[in-house]
């Protein structure tokens, strides 16, 4: 049953890590699925602590991940109506050209938000810039997450392994 659990762990791990790319995976919530099979393995042992701090290092990376474009929106010089435009994106890219429509959005969304405001073009697509911008620093977040638990998780695999040929 261990080794069932590691190999499904190992297939969580690296569909995480694709799923930071592809908003249709939550990247960090799988990956810490994977480490969650191995702790449940005799192979490897968490500490509750470690179990707890990336557990709210995943929920909180995942509500990032949906306010960081609207943020970003906001410090490019978008005003409410693009931080709405940019939030209505990211819902709207989710089931519209996935998974480009994630990236694009946001962006579209901002840029019609600024112009709605009366803005000007150049202003509008400057507020559309920050979305795209806030969409990457999301992006970099969750992978750098995922990666970090693809790290302890195939840490402890091969420490495993080591033993096992020893």
């Amino acid at each position: 049953m261990d080794y069932f659990l590691i190999i499904v762990g190992a297939i969580l791990i690296i569909a995480g890590i694709l799923g930071c790319f592809l908003p249709v995976l939550p990247g960090p919530p799988i990956s810490y699925l994977g480490i969650l099979l191995l702790h449940f393995t005799q192979r490897a042992e968490f500490s509750l602590e470690f179990l707890l701090f990336f557990g709210i290092a995943v929920l909180l990376v995942q509500v990032l991940d949906y306010f960081v474009p609207i943020w970003g929106t906001k410090k490019f010089g978008g005003g409410s109506r693009g931080a709405w435009g940019s939030a209505f994106g990211v819902i709207a890219g989710l089931f519209i050209l996935p998974p480009w429509g994630i990236i694009i959005f946001p962006f579209l969304g901002a840029v019609i938000g600024e112009l709605s405001d009366g803005k000007p073009l150049t202003l509008a697509v400057k507020g559309g810039l920050g979305a795209f911008l806030g969409f990457l620093v999301g992006v970099l977040f969750k992978l750098a997450l995922s990666l970090v638990l693809a790290y302890f998780f195939f840490k402890n695999v091969a420490f495993f392994i080591w033993q096992a040929l020893s």
